[in-house]
């Protein structure tokens, strides 16, 4: 394998340049999760996939990864645009809305979505992060930090909570673009805060002891902002300056911009030498919204009959930092695909007896262009008609040879490792082919035990009941209504 070098476009530096590691050949990474008040929809996951194909391409180069992609569990407020958002917090809504009615308080309900979420990931062939941390379980740290940004001049108490001083971080607005003098001229739309020493200041904690998710701290009760949980939790686990940050481009400001300012300030270091960001997706031409009805969650999709994996391969058929269309022709294209790619590895299980490899070496070509491309700024366009070659290649040949079949099957394991779009190879045939019967009547009087516990709010037996079909390998997808389908893990 000749060297390559992985090469991202940087938001900071607004150029593509190579992926450079504090420790060579281990990547520190860190990506933004979602605020588990309700179901991750396509969108969220289009970033989500964006930062697994980053972790695939650095371990198809061979490198070590320590990745940590958190989960919102509080202080995600509703206005989120401006760097000290206003309304509610996401969860508290969530909890009164129609739906928030099946929960009995607002940590049940985050625990409910964060499953849910778990599920759609694995459904989708993410790989798992090596750590996902919740803001809940790090409020201790997020209380130190106020604590040190307020000992080292950079926040300050008011009445209603702990503010960062964009004043004192003169380098506010580098990745965005927004800096105090911009922000300045958009105050008149953002609700005041008298006590504020600048309107552009965000919050670092909330003081409020009425909210459903509070803590004390040395400020009295209350909750932490949402910036500040993913500046102590990369910290936590990565070091004080990490080798990438990624998240979606609504992410870029203000929750970026407040997380650089936070972490820089509390250590005097870079806090990420790389930034990538995810852009908008459309669906059939619309931007996503309920109210259009191209509000496409992977649960739902699948419950209309969609593969998961196809779902995936529709999502990185464009660039990732390019708006993209993802349409229901798409879909169909991307599930025809799929199927090439199952028919090239059942050829590849079936090959059998005696010859020279006939394949080998084409097939090594053709992924070293993928990884390339891969290499590339994340180029999934070419790095996808590069792996659809050679499976055309191992099909077109039919029958292979134990030696042409051992080359046909590595080149697609290697694609499976840079893309995700393969599946695990043993199992890729159809299921009647590969996998056990099962006991479809028995699966479904499971789902209707757990639709009566639910309706009795016996949430812990609707839960084993849940997981017990998860461990045989059953995955229930769930939405507003209850159980709408059940697939093969």
């Amino acid at each position: 394998m000749s060297e390559k070098h992985f090469r991202l476009y940087d938001s900071l530096s607004r150029q593509v340049k190579p992926l450079t590691t504090l420790e060579p050949g281990h990547l520190r990474f860190y990506s933004c999760g979602p605020t588990v008040y309700s179901y991750a929809h396509i969108g969220n996951f289009r970033s989500f996939i964006t930062a697994d194909l980053i972790v695939r391409t650095a371990l198809s180069l061979g490198w070590k990864v320590t990745w940590v992609s958190n989960i919102t569990d509080v202080g995600h407020l509703t206005e989120d645009d401006v760097a000290d958002a206003q309304g509610e917090d996401k969860m508290e809504k969530a909890l009164r809305s129609k739906e928030g009615e099946q929960f009995h308080n607002v940590w049940e309900l985050a625990e409910f979505y964060e499953d849910a979420y778990r599920d759609d990931w694995k459904q989708l062939n993410l790989l798992e992060p090596d750590v996902r941390p919740k803001a809940t379980q790090h409020v201790r740290e997020q209380i130190l930090a106020a604590e040190e940004l307020i000992a080292k001049g950079f926040a300050y108490e008011t009445e209603s909570g702990i503010y960062f001083s964009v004043d004192k971080f003169p380098e506010y607005g580098k990745l965005s673009g927004n800096t105090q003098e911009n922000l300045r001229k958009a105050v008149r739309d953002v609700v005041l805060d008298e006590e504020k020493k600048d309107q552009s200041d965000f919050a670092i904690w909330k003081k409020d002891d009425k909210h459903l998710m509070q803590w004390f701290s040395p400020y009295g009760w209350g909750f932490p902002g949402w910036h500040i949980e993913c500046s102590v939790m990369a910290r936590a686990y990565l070091g004080d300056t990490i080798d990438l940050h990624s998240g979606g481009e609504d992410n870029k400001f203000p929750h970026h911009e407040c997380e650089i300012a936070q972490s820089e300030a509390l250590t005097g270091k870079p806090f990420s030498n790389h930034w990538t960001h995810t852009a908008f997706l459309q669906v059939n031409g619309q931007k996503m919204a309920k109210s259009a009805g191209n509000f496409y969650t992977v649960r739902g999709l699948v419950a209309d009959g969609a593969n998961p994996l196809a779902i995936r391969f529709a999502l990185i058929g464009g660039v990732y930092r390019k708006p993209f269309n993802f349409t229901d022709q798409g879909l169909n294209d991307a599930a025809t695909n799929l199927e090439r790619f199952r028919r090239a590895v059942d050829v590849a299980l079936a090959a059998d007896g005696a010859g020279e490899d006939s394949l080998g070496e084409e097939l090594g070509g053709l992924f070293e262009d993928a990884l390339e491309a891969m290499c590339s700024d994340l180029n999934t366009p070419v790095a996808i008609a590069k792996a659809l070659e050679g499976a055309r290649l191992i099909t077109r040949e039919g029958t292979l040879n134990a030696a042409t079949g051992a080359s046909a099957k590595s080149f697609l394991e290697k694609v499976e490792l840079l893309l995700g779009i393969i599946g695990p190879l043993e199992v890729a045939e159809e299921p009647n082919h590969c996998l056990p019967a099962v006991d479809e009547a028995r699966i479904l009087g499971q789902i209707e035990a757990r639709k009566a516990a639910k309706a009795a709010k016996n949430w812990g037996e609707a839960d084993a009941i849940r997981n017990a079909l998860l461990a045989e390998g059953i995955v229930l997808t769930d939405n507003a209504d209850g159980t709408v389908g059940w697939s093969r893990a």
